[in-house]
């Protein structure tokens, strides 16, 4: 692996090739009011990395969202804090956002994109409430919600304003905040939930037999 790539790792929120090269990448321009690009990768490879991003209907490697660099900047700090917090009780090291490319692990991937979604059209004065209700939900429950927004309306920018992506941001930027999940997923998300139990790793299963 050259030293570009294991840098990479290093500064990475959690992600380790070696358990899993399922990954996210969140692409943060250097400076100015270019949108923060989120990706989903199932490929890493030691010498070129992640594999390429692609606005197609491909996969590996699909832009899941783009949010604003203001309100990036409203959940940044939030996210990274409960990342590392996490990543600190398994014992692995904490990560730090930085321009360019930044690597995280696919189920914490997951809960960031959940959160982009959730804000990417709304009025930034709802960010808070959407922080607070995306606390209020275990990571599994944020797991789920991944799974089926991406599975019907997961292309970043041809999906965006559609569908679950929509019923996301309705969920949690539009719902008072009552310290209970019960209360922050709409009666359409309890009911689906109450069907077939999920696993919420198949897909990270299915990309490493791949």
């Amino acid at each position: 692996m050259n030293d570009t790539m294991a840098n990479l790792i290093k500064a990475s929120f959690g992600f380790d090739p070696a358990e899993s090269r399922h990954h996210f990448v969140v692409d943060i321009p250097h400076g100015g009011d270019a949108p923060i690009k989120i990706s989903e990768h199932l490929t890493w490879d030691d010498e070129s990395g992640s594999s390429p991003v692609t606005t197609s209907a491909a996969q590996d490697g699909q832009i899941r969202v783009l949010l604003a660099r203001l309100k990036w900047d409203a959940i940044a700090d939030e996210v990274r804090a409960q990342f590392n917090q996490r990543l600190k009780k398994v014992g692995k090291k904490s990560g730090s956002w930085h321009s360019g490319p930044n690597l995280v692990r696919r189920e914490l991937g997951k809960e960031l994109v959940l959160l982009a979604w959730a804000i990417e059209d709304a009025d930034p004065a709802l960010i808070p409430t959407a922080l607070s209700n995306w606390n209020g939900l275990v990571p599994e429950e944020r797991w789920w919600l991944y799974t089926q927004t991406a599975a019907a309306t997961g292309h970043g920018i041809n999906d965006r304003g559609r569908g679950w992506r929509k019923a996301v941001r309705y969920a949690l930027t539009e719902n008072p905040v009552a310290g209970s999940a019960e209360a922050v997923v709409p009666e359409f998300f309890r009911r689906a939930s109450a069907g077939p139990v999920w696993d919420f790793n198949i897909d990270d299963k299915e990309s490493q037999d791949s």
